[in-house]
């Protein structure tokens, strides 16, 4: 990401921390185009969201599709790949190695919360150095947020079965295609019962919410380079573009006009959840 002449040593900091950094350092940036950053790892965890934009990370456990209410994970030394699908503002947290001891030891998607986003934001405001004590107590904050988040399975899973794999890459590759569950399993020459069982099992989702992800992941995708939300319900393979707006706000909350409008907020905006959240955990805060 782009970051101010100013931030540029604290970015430098955070790809190589030790015992003498802060427990963690949260960085802003924005891009004004797409970013791709080559697999590679480091010795800190570090927390990847966004405040607007689309955002693809890929592990050796898997991939996440990242919108505005999701944050992926790494840990120490996890090797991975990270790209923007168009312009975005972003943010991330390097978490100090030794103070990963307690977070999950495997990378996940999680759910982002107004009172880690606005952590976060806080956090991003300060220059490198002995954190004093409201500072100590925001980074808690952070440190619970990412340790108490359930796993959010905002990803399309593959299934391991050869048959269930070459339904699943022709979908991938062709998600307006109307084939029912039956067609597909005489295409890929099994039993409708056999892709619906194996589905769940090896996925964890149904066929049918399984298409429904796919759909909607390369939706984000179209979205996040500009087409309309029509065309795009339309090449997903939606009659129009009312049943994708649906799908979108049931997943997002949102629409996905609101949601590609949305902008990133100023660092000095901490709403009242931040000071609300920390003083409910840290009673000293106050």
């Amino acid at each position: 990401m782009n970051f101010p002449e100013h931030l540029r040593p604290k970015m430098a900091r955070a790809q190589h921390m030790d015992a003498q950094d802060p427990p963690l350092i949260a960085l802003v940036g924005r891009e004004s185009g797409p970013r791709v950053s080559q697999t590679h790892h480091h010795a800190a965890g570090q927390l990847l969201g966004l405040f607007n934009g689309l955002l693809s990370i890929r592990t050796n456990l898997g991939a996440w599709v990242v919108p505005t209410t999701r944050a992926v994970w790494v840990p120490p030394h996890c090797p991975h790949a990270a790209f923007s699908h168009g312009p975005f503002n972003g943010w991330a947290v390097y978490v100090r190695p030794d103070k990963c001891a307690g977070l999950p030891e495997q990378p996940r998607a999680i759910e982002v919360s107004g009172l880690l986003r606005e952590a976060v934001v806080r956090a991003a405001q300060w220059d490198l150095g002995e954190p004093n004590r409201v500072q100590t107590n925001v980074m808690n904050v952070i440190l619970d947020e990412i340790a108490g988040s359930p796993a959010d399975a905002f990803r399309l899973p593959m299934p391991g079965d050869a048959r269930l794999r070459r339904i699943a890459a022709a979908i991938v590759d062709e998600p307006a295609n109307a084939r029912t569950l039956d067609a597909w399993a005489a295409w890929a020459n099994t039993a409708p019962r056999t892709v619906s069982r194996r589905f769940v099992e090896e996925t964890g989702l149904t066929f049918t919410a399984w298409r429904q992800r796919a759909r909607l992941l390369r939706g984000l995708e179209l979205l996040a380079s500009g087409q309309a939300v029509g065309t795009v319900a339309l090449d997903l393979g939606y009659d129009n573009a009312s049943a994708f707006i649906a799908l979108f706000r049931r997943t997002f909350n949102t629409t996905p006009g609101r949601y590609f409008a949305a902008g990133a907020p100023e660092v000095a905006d901490v709403g009242e959840d931040l000071a609300d959240g920390i003083a409910a955990r840290y009673p000293s805060f106050e």
